[in-house]
């Protein structure tokens, strides 16, 4: 007696996270198909990307009516984005071929910043003050008659902290407003315009969320930390989980759902962050996808179901989401993501790994160079050489740990010999 038919499932940009989800789709049985959203593709994104987790590559496809016959042809029953630059296509598809999606009608509100703030002001929640520009003069003009005190000038449709920058004056917003159309951003799409916005400031989290049947399921809660970087804009020092159950969890919770509610997100996982202020809580942005560059090996482990673990049980089992409960406080260990920070320019030297590897509290190192490859000072998401986790009994056992690799960074770990 035959067994059920394998399932097919297309993944737009298996980069990043993404490549997790292919690896554990493909473990669990279902014939993952590769589908690539633009014709190329950065190193950045691409040295996640394993070909061993699909049946097929299909690479990219200039033709949507054809792209779209061929995945209907191979039985695809699901079509999922993996990481921001696949949301577009992935949706497209997935609607094309009348497979479960966000509502359709709301899909550039999903990628553009300037959409996706006015969808969710309309829905009645707070959002910053900001305005689109296309040229570094009106950047300015706006910012100049705004009344703001500071501002974030930062690309239309990107992810990270890919072309943000903080400004103070006009010449500022004009500086990096200039920056940014001058450039693509980390995705290869051209900056036709700048996202000039109101510089929030609170503490400020994400949300991972697994959307199935238009029911929102919350998988992690973590609170950043980021540090102002040489060139004016954020990087990422850590971040820690936060328990759903406490009082900025139930906040946030509520707020969150509301925006995906407003941005028709009904069927993907997606990953919101969001300012705590004195007002309450702000947007800053949400990404209809999971959370980029992430271990959910480590967070199965010490914290619970990843959104990456609930993607794939949104996608094979979504029935059985439906049981299960807002996960419990935390009452694990502490648990840290600490982002990697470089100091010193010159090639990277292989021994650093080793050496934070050999932290106590180290469970995970996730490298973000290879031996050799020049390393310039970290200044952004892109130019940080990896990110690790750790994991300690006592949150003073990891301070220290937490402690010495920064002193270790200052004194060249990347880029010296131990």
């Amino acid at each position: 007696m035959r067994g059920p038919a394998p399932m097919n499932v297309a993944i737009v940009d298996g980069y990043s996270t993404g490549a997790t989800l292919a690896k554990r789709l493909a473990r669990a049985g279902v014939d993952c198909v590769h589908v690539q959203s633009q014709p190329d593709i950065g190193a950045f994104l691409l040295r996640s990307f394993t070909p061993d987790d699909y049946v097929l590559d299909l690479g990219f496809t200039a033709d949507l009516e054809n792209l779209t016959r061929e995945l209907a042809r191979l039985r695809v029953s699901r079509v999922l984005a993996g990481t921001e630059s696949g949301v577009v296509l992935a949706e497209t598809l997935a609607s094309a071929l009348g497979l479960p999606t966000n509502d359709p009608a709301l899909v550039e509100a999903r990628r553009d910043k300037s959409l996706m703030r006015q969808a969710v002001q309309d829905a009645g929640l707070a959002t910053p003050r900001s305005t689109v520009a296309r040229s570094a003069r009106a950047a300015a003009h706006w910012y100049a008659v705004s009344g703001l005190d500071e501002a974030v000038v930062k690309p239309l449709a990107s992810a990270g902290t890919d072309g943000v920058t903080f400004c103070g004056s006009p010449e500022e917003v004009a500086r990096a407003a200039t920056a940014v159309l001058a450039t693509t951003n980390i995705f290869g799409e051209p900056n036709d315009a700048v996202l000039v916005q109101e510089r929030l400031h609170g503490t400020e989290y994400c949300v991972n969320t697994v959307s199935s049947s238009g029911e929102h399921h919350v998988a992690e809660i973590w609170r950043y930390t980021k540090r102002i970087g040489p060139s004016a804009a954020p990087i990422y020092d850590f971040q820690e989980p936060v328990a759903p159950t406490g009082v900025d969890g139930k906040v946030l919770i509520a707020y969150v759902r509301g925006v995906l509610d407003a941005l028709g997100i009904a069927e993907t996982p997606a990953h919101t962050e969001v300012m705590l202020t004195a007002r309450g809580p702000v947007l800053i942005e949400t990404g209809a996808r999971l959370g980029g560059a992430t271990g959910p090996d480590v967070v199965d482990a010490h914290l619970g179901p990843s959104q990456t673990a609930l993607a794939v049980t949104a996608t094979i089992d979504p029935a059985s989401l439906h049981t299960r409960g807002t996960p419990a406080a935390d009452q694990g260990p502490v648990l840290r993501w600490v982002d990697f920070i470089n100091h010193h320019p010159g090639p990277a030297h292989p021994d650093a790994l080793t050496k934070i590897a050999e932290l106590p509290s180290v469970v995970a190192v996730f490298p973000g160079f290879t031996p050799g490859q020049h390393l310039a000072p970290t200044n952004n998401m892109l130019t940080s050489p990896g990110f690790a986790y750790l994991v300690a009994p006592t949150r003073q056992e990891l301070i220290e740990d937490y402690d010495t690799l920064r002193a270790w960074e200052h004194e060249g770990l990347y880029t010296s010999r131990y």
